[in-house]
């Protein structure tokens, strides 16, 4: 099961008069703008106004609109955005790049992801969006560790609007919301309320996914002050689709996903319909923002989230002593039906006070948050006894409590010149209690409980200098930052019994940049260095129950250079493209194969090697025409270099390069009091058939010292279409 809470937070931005929209922003954004970039400020960013975020495919999760972004990379499980979509930034995967909305960070606690199937159409919520690559700024929260995503709700003017949005396209996919809000009601008051409905078969077996959301914020603005009330609710139910499928099985059938599948008493395939991923979440929160003159703004937010969910499985032919049943139970194995549940609740208050002044910008604020989650499996059926009230076969706790304080300023001694310092503390308790799923198996369940807790404390120093004169911008940074580890990787490492605990990983990133800004052209280069020591990498080695330990290893890096360009030459036509190139690399990797009766494992050094999932090149090209008024064609392309699925660099673990093409046309008419919208996206315009992810197994005959290996993929979708309508007053 993906152990997740998802949204920390939703915070909704007031919705007031025209004329009182520079004020009220600068209220509501003082949170926003505590893990935001400046125009000064001297980090490597990209930004993604309103207008691209609404043109979008509305099949698309948040990380496939950020796709044609410098350094991203992204796939989904089941063919659409509405199933579970992942990317990388620079190579980082999802646990390393730091989400916040309105400067609430939304990676869960333990597992430190953020699981963007639980977020339906969260691109329409949303005015901006920035993307930090490198540690950025410091953030509330887990700080980035290769990248940051910090985004912004939408602001609404004065009188009374609304939309209604119907979408739909291929794999049966169809998606609906509908959003009114007040405006400025009198006395100060405004209401705001959304609602989203979304489903879709997927593209392989199993991909179906339902999901709702419903959101309101009721608030009150009155001069400097500033009050909210915000409710957020997000469901899901989605077929599991995260095992993917084997090279063998790809060839003869991409859409093919082996969850729940089983034999009848005939020997007839059948397919268990139920084998699924549950997850639902409710988030409460209350801000508060008090400004003080015209250089003092304070900010407060208190957020709880509750969220529980399950997984479903159908296993054949289990032990049924390893589900909690007693050992000498007759018959000893049985296809059995059975959930993996888990639970959590999340308190977070954060509290910021902003100085802005014309030479010095100052921003500091704490932030406190404790999280508790709980994991457990209970039996619903087996074949031989029917339906059954099994006790739970594992149980086990975790608490995550963590605290940090920050102060970043920005001083401007010149008009041309900004230098710039932020440092951030964290303090984090965490403890893990309690028993794992597979220790029934392995006979630890009574002598070996999780009795595991531990204290981390982190200082992560950022500083740099900017130099812009008339459309020339120049900057150069430095910074350090520390992760602790997630819970998957503690509780594996402590099942494997290792004399070397695991610990932090370590960053230094180093970056330099320029930017130039003209009428019709703008460009940009970046150079990075990121220094990795510690570095969180599974290298093979396993528990005592088979599963892989990630370790720390001692060098690594992340080097490259990003190029970025706008050219307009004509009111009608733009282009736009970026370019990634890069060295993702091991110092020394030593893999370790286990004998194919887990009794082992042998050393295998590869010297310097690539890392997992790091192409050395990205790259992307856009072409826009908006030849007649109210029109709009769209045509990008994304190139992805070649990856790898483990570290070895190895021919039989590469991901082939592929190139995907996309299309749009938008056209717009004035439909009585509002705006009527018509959108139709085309996605993989050449029908490519390729895969952006996967995973690999081995091991090594104890007898004879043969190396055996499977590698599983996640396909991707073939040419699929969307047709969008939404009208808007």
């Amino acid at each position: 099961m993906k152990k997740h809470f998802l949204i920390a937070a939703l915070c909704v931005l007031p919705l007031a008069a025209n004329a009182q929209e520079e004020k009220v922003e600068r209220l509501d954004s003082a949170t926003v703008s505590a893990s935001r970039a400046g125009k000064q400020t001297p980090v490597t960013f990209t930004s993604l106004g309103k207008a691209d975020l609404e043109g979008d495919n509305p099949m698309n999760s948040l990380p496939m609109t950020l796709n044609l972004l410098p350094s991203v990379v992204t796939y989904n499980e089941g063919g659409t955005g509405l199933g579970n979509s992942a990317m990388t930034i620079r190579g980082s995967k999802g646990s390393q790049i730091n989400v916040t909305l309105n400067g609430i960070t939304l990676n869960d606690a333990e597992s430190q992801e953020v699981f963007w199937v639980n977020i339906p159409s969260l691109t329409k919520l949303l005015s901006s969006v920035q993307v930090q690559r490198g540690l950025g700024t410091s953030a509330n929260g887990a700080g980035a560790f290769g990248a940051s995503i910090n985004m912004n709700t939408a602001f609404a003017g004065d009188r009374p609007t609304g939309s209604v949005e119907l979408s739909g396209g291929s794999f049966l996919t169809g998606i609906a919301s509908a959003a009114f809000s007040t405006g400025l009601l009198h006395g100060g008051f405004y209401f705001n309320i959304a609602g989203n409905v979304g489903h879709t078969n997927g593209y392989i077996r199993n991909a179906q996914v339902n999901s709702q959301s419903l959101f309101a914020v009721l608030g009150w603005l009155s001069g400097k002050r500033s009050l909210r009330l915000t409710y957020l609710m997000g469901n899901q139910k989605s077929g599991i689709t995260w095992d993917g499928i084997d090279l063998e099985q790809y060839a003869i059938d991409r859409r093919y996903n082996g969850a729940g599948e089983y034999y009848d008493e005939q020997g007839n395939v059948q397919y268990y319909p139920n084998q699924t991923d549950n997850y639902r979440q409710h988030h409460v929160q209350l801000s508060y923002t008090r400004a003080f003159g015209e250089r003092f703004t304070w900010s407060n937010t208190f957020n709880y989230t509750r969220g529980d969910g399950f997984d479903e499985y159908y296993k054949s032919n289990k032990k049924l002593k390893n589900y909690g049943f007693p050992a000498d139970i007759q018959p000893a194995r049985s296809d059995i039906i059975y959930r993996k549940g888990m639970d959590n609740d999340y308190w977070v208050l954060n509290s910021n006070l902003q100085y802005r002044s014309r030479v010095l910008d100052i921003t500091g604020g704490f932030n406190w948050s404790n999280y508790r989650g709980g994991h457990w499996g209970t039996v619903l059926w087996t074949k031989t006894l029917g339906d059954v009230e099994s006790p739970d076969w594992y149980s086990n706790t975790g608490t995550k409590l963590d605290r940090g304080v920050f102060v970043r300023a920005e001083y401007h001694p010149l008009d041309w010149l900004t230098a710039y310092v932020d440092l951030q503390y964290r303090s984090i308790r965490y403890k893990l209690m309690g028993v794992d799923d597979d220790w029934i198996e392995y006979g630890r369940a009574d002598e070996d409980r999780f009795e595991y807790m531990t204290n981390w404390r982190f200082f992560n120093p950022r500083g740099g200098v900017t130099a812009s004169w008339g459309a020339h911008k120049l900057y150069a940074s430095v910074a350090a930052g520390n992760r602790e580890p997630g819970r998957g990787d503690i509780k594996e490492n402590i099942k494997g019994s290792r004399d070397n605990p695991i610990g932090p990983e370590k960053m230094v990133d180093v970056e330099a940049g320029y930017a130039f800004t003209g009428k019709k052209l703008s460009a940009s280069a970046n150079i990075y260095l990121m220094e990795y020591r510690d570095m969180l990498l599974e290298t093979g080695q396993l528990s005592s129950s088979g599963y892989a330990i990630k370790e720390n290893v001692p060098r690594s890096w992340r080097r490259g250079v990003e190029l970025s360009a706008v050219w307009q030459p004509l009111r009608w036509l733009r282009a736009d493209g970026n370019l990634t190139l890069s060295l993702n690399q091991i110092a020394d990797y030593t893999s370790y194969v286990p004998y194919d009766d887990y009794s082992g494992t042998v050393p295998v050094n590869y010297g310097k090697t690539t890392m997992l999932m790091s192409p050395s090149a990205i790259g992307m090209g856009r072409l826009t025409f908006t030849p007649w008024k109210n029109w709009l064609f769209c045509v990008d392309g994304k190139y992805v270099g070649k990856q790898y699925l483990d570290n070895s660099m190895r021919e039989e673990m590469e991901i082939p390069r592929y190139f995907v093409m996309d299309a749009q046309v938008q056209k717009s008419f004035v439909l009585g009091p509002g705006r009527l919208n018509l959108g139709f996206y085309v996605h993989n315009l050449l029908n490519h058939m390729y895969y952006a992810s996967g995973w690999r197994w081995e091991s090594i005959s104890k007898d004879d010292g043969t190396l055996y290996y499977g590698v599983g993929v996640y396909p991707q979708p073939p040419i699929n279409f969307m047709l969008k309508v939404s009208f808007t007053f």
